[in-house]
């Protein structure tokens, strides 16, 4: 089985859940996703595997949601999804990806229900 991890190096938590990968012996397919964005079908995928809404995936915090107005109800999935394409940033990290199963390591050790 594949075991593909969206990766941030910058972000604790992704590294952690890195190392923990690999301290279980994994070594997975690292996905620098601020420089290799997912496009839609992909987060659709993920967000499918997930069972996750658009808008429960995206980082919040982060000015550019501020900025592009992303709190706004009426934006449709497809616009939400669309914005995280075009702004990884918006997109909730680290995502473990196993098999047909899908984490995010918030925290780290979420992941290992999927393995």
């Amino acid at each position: 089985m594949t075991i593909r991890i969206f990766h941030n190096p910058r972000c604790s938590k992704s590294r952690a859940t890195l190392a923990l990968l690999q301290k279980h012996g994994i070594e997975p397919e690292i996905i620098l996703y601020l420089e290799s964005p997912p496009d839609a079908a992909e987060l659709r995928i993920i967000l499918d595997r997930l069972d996750m809404s658009p808008r429960e995936f995206m980082r919040k915090g982060e000015i550019e949601f501020k900025e592009q107005g992303l709190a706004d109800d009426l934006l449709s999935d497809d616009e939400l999804i669309d914005a995280m394409v075009a702004t990884p940033k918006l997109i909730q990290r680290p995502i473990v990806l196993a098999g047909d199963r899908a984490a995010i390591g918030r925290p780290p050790e979420s992941v290992l229900d999927i393995l």
